[in-house]
C-alpha cells in the first residue's frame, strides 16, 4: 500500500493519504468571517487527498483567538461555500474542523457580548495575541451552567449542519490543544460534581454527545475525532491519560465514525499512535512531524491509514506533486504564519516557478 494510493475513510472518498492538517492561519476577519484569500489558499491545496480545515468556532463564545473563522452565521457559511467549491472544482476533499476553545480565549478578539466558558471557572495559565492589545492574559471563564450545556452541544450540531450547507464532505471534533472537549475530558480543568464531571464517564460525556449530535446531520461516516492524550498544551492536565482515552476510544469506536485523528506525543505518558491502531485500526490518521519516508513506512505497514502534514503544506501547495517527483520542499517563512494578507499563505508558488 503507497501513500499515493486512494483510501475510503467511511463517506469520505480520498485520492491519495496525505492529508492536509489543520492549521489556524488567522486571514478571516475580526467578526470570524472567511476572506477571498482564503479561497485562493484552499484551493492550491486540493490535490491533497483530505484537507482538513482550520479550527472553525461553532459560536461567537467558542472564538478565542484573533481573525480565526467562524461558521454560525449566514454570510460566514456563504464565504465557506465559496471555499468548498474551489477545493472541489479542483478536485479535492475537504472537511469543516469545528472548534470551540472554551477557556483559551481573550474578551479582545471576540464580540462585545460573548463570553468565555468552560466546564469549571478554573483561567488557564498563559497568554494570548490580541490585534488590539497584542499580548494578554487568558480570560477568567465562567462555568456552564448544567441547563446550559445541552446549548452548546446544539452549537455544535448546528455549525454541523453549516458545513455540510456549505459544501463540506464532512466534520472533525477538536478535541485536543486545551479547547473545550479536553477540558470536560481532563481533571485539571474539570471540577464539576454533576453528570458531567468526576469520574472518567462523566467526564466523557460531553464529547460523546457532540459526536452524536454532529453525527445526527450527515451520519456518523462524515464525522472524524482529534485526539492528542497528554497533551499539556494551552494549560491541559490530566491525572490518568491512559484511562481517560482508553475509555473514550473504546466507546468512540462503536460510533462509526469515519477516521481518528492522532497526533502522536513521544513525551507523553501515552502511546498515542498505539493507542489509536487499538481503537481505531484501519481508520486511523497520524500527524506530527513525520517525514515522507516515514510516512511512507507507516502506511505500507498497515500501521496509519493516512498520514497529515501541516508545516508541509504552509509553503507547499502542491505538496503532493513534490512527493511524487521527488521535488525539494520550500520552508516556509515563520513571520508571516499568523499575518493578515495574501503574503505568506496564498503565495508560496509551486515547484519550478
Amino acid at each position: 500500500m503507497s501513500i499515493f494510493s486512494p483510501l475510503q475513510l467511511g463517506a469520505l472518498a480520498l485520492s491519495n493519504r496525505i492529508v492536509m492538517a489543520p492549521m489556524t492561519r488567522s486571514r478571516a476577519t475580526a467578526d470570524g468571517l472567511p476572506t477571498e484569500v482564503m479561497v485562493d489558499y484552499y484551493r492550491q491545496r486540493a490535490t491533497a487527498g483530505l484537507i482538513i480545515s482550520e479550527g472553525i468556532a461553532p459560536s461567537e463564545n467558542g472564538r478565542g483567538y484573533a481573525r480565526t473563522p467562524g461558521i454560525y452565521s449566514g454570510k460566514q457559511i456563504k464565504a465557506w461555500a465559496k471555499i468548498t467549491q474551489a477545493v472541489h472544482e479542483n478536485g479535492g476533499r475537504i472537511v469543516a474542523q469545528i472548534m470551540h476553545v472554551g477557556r483559551i480565549a481573550n474578551a479582545v478578539n471576540k464580540a462585545l457580548d460573548s463570553e468565555t466558558v468552560s466546564p469549571s471557572a478554573i483561567r488557564a495559565r498563559g497568554k494570548m495575541y490580541t490585534d488590539v492589545q497584542g499580548m494578554q492574559p487568558f480570560d477568567e471563564p465562567r462555568a456552564l451552567e448544567h441547563n446550559e450545556i445541552a446549548q452548546v452541544i446544539a452549537e455544535y450540531r448546528n455549525a454541523a449542519e453549516s458545513a455540510l450547507s456549505a459544501g463540506f464532505d464532512g466534520v472533525e471534533l477538536h478535541c485536543t490543544s486545551g479547547y473545550l472537549p479536553a477540558q470536560f475530558l481532563c481533571t485539571g480543568t474539570n471540577k464539576r460534581t454533576d453528570n458531567y464531571g468526576g469520574n472518567v464517564v462523566n467526564r466523557a460525556r460531553f464529547v460523546f454527545e457532540v459526536l452524536e449530535a454532529m453525527a445526527s446531520v450527515g451520519g456518523a461516516q462524515r464525522v472524524g475525532l482529534r485526539i492528542c492524550p497528554d497533551n499539556p498544551f494551552n494549560d491541559l492536565h490530566d491525572d490518568d491519560p491512559q484511562q481517560t482515552f482508553d475509555y473514550l476510544l473504546q466507546e468512540a469506536s462503536a460510533l462509526d465514525l469515519s477516521y481518528l485523528h492522532v497526533i502522536r506525543f513521544p513525551t507523553g505518558r501515552v502511546d498515542n499512535i498505539a493507542i489509536g491502531q487499538r481503537y481505531f485500526g484501519g481508520r486511523l490518521i497520524g500527524n506530527e512531524s513525520y517525514s515522507f519516508d516515514e510516512a511512507e513506512v507507516a502506511v505500507a505497514a498497515g500501521e496509519l491509514a493516512a498520514v497529515s502534514f501541516g508545516r508541509d503544506f504552509i509553503a507547499n501547495p502542491d505538496l503532493v506533486e513534490r512527493l511524487q517527483c521527488g521535488k525539494e520542499l520550500t520552508a516556509f517563512d515563520p513571520q508571516t504564519l499568523y499575518t493578515p494578507g495574501a503574503e505568506g499563505y496564498s503565495r508560496y508558488p509551486p515547484a519550478g516557478v
